[in-house]
């Protein structure tokens, strides 16, 4: 989705938010759904329920892929549904080898199946597996390592895709409208644990229709944080507003 179609979208949004009775400009305390009288995904009590989830090591694949890796005719199969709707971990899992054979082995296979696929790991994974592997966001895996992928029928040599995944945060444009940002925009994300507290910069906001507020960071930062102790966790609009 390109800019223009997402700011369509919010806009749309927001006339009919309008329509039903709306302000345009705070919130209120009670908000519309897509016209409908409900707040909007993810909101309790008419506000936006921020949540801080960190994203493990993981693995997207085509269509394609399943087929090699686990057999003509597989399909992924749903295990745990994930909090953003239509998004689950699967059942499926894969061995990961990097360079000179070192591995790590049932590495979970998240659905649905993408166009290209794509490997996500923390920096100590990526120690572990001797790839240098690059932090970019989600999708943009040119010019970045491969790795080769084994499950229990076959193997795939993936000539680029593995990542470190750049922190980020999954937020409908009603929470972007009451952060003031859109999508692309940078925001803060401040962890308050004792003795521990640590403010993340560059969490990028990945905006559409459906999705509930979510920030993912990864098993490093949040053991860097100890996410798990964490007594408050605060999403800000960054400093500058631009976007990148």
């Amino acid at each position: 989705m390109n800019a223009t179609q997402i700011d369509r979208a919010r806009i749309e949004s927001l006339v009919r938010r309008a329509i039903a009775g709306g302000s345009l400009g705070t919130p209120s305390a009670s908000r519309p759904d897509l016209g409908l009288s409900q707040d909007p995904p993810g909101w309790v009590d008419g506000k936006p329920n921020l949540r801080v989830s960190i994203s493990a090591r993981h693995v997207h694949l085509t269509d394609e892929h399943v087929e090699i890796l686990f057999g003509a005719g597989s399909v992924l199969e749903p295990d745990k549904d994930l909090y953003q709707d239509g998004f689950y971990a699967a059942k499926q899992t894969v061995m990961i080898v990097g360079p000179r054979r070192r591995m790590l082995p049932s590495v979970r296979v998240l659905g649905p199946t993408r166009g290209a696929s794509q490997v996500e790991l923390a920096f100590t994974d990526s120690i572990s597996l001797g790839i240098d592997a690059p932090v970019r966001h989600s999708g943009h895996i040119d010019g970045t390592p491969g790795c080769v992928l084994v499950g229990p029928v076959g193997s795939v040599q993936l000539e680029q895709g593995v990542i470190r995944a750049a922190r980020h945060v999954h937020m409908n444009y009603f929470d972007a409208e009451h952060f003031g940002v859109s999508n692309g925009d940078m925001m803060q994300l401040k962890v308050t644990s004792h003795e521990c507290t640590t403010v993340f910069d560059d969490v990028l906001v990945r905006a559409d229709e459906a999705a509930k507020l979510e920030v993912h960071i990864d098993t490093d930062e949040g053991n860097a944080c100890f996410l798990d102790a964490a007594s408050e966790v605060e999403l800000t609009k960054g400093g500058c507003g631009c976007h990148k």
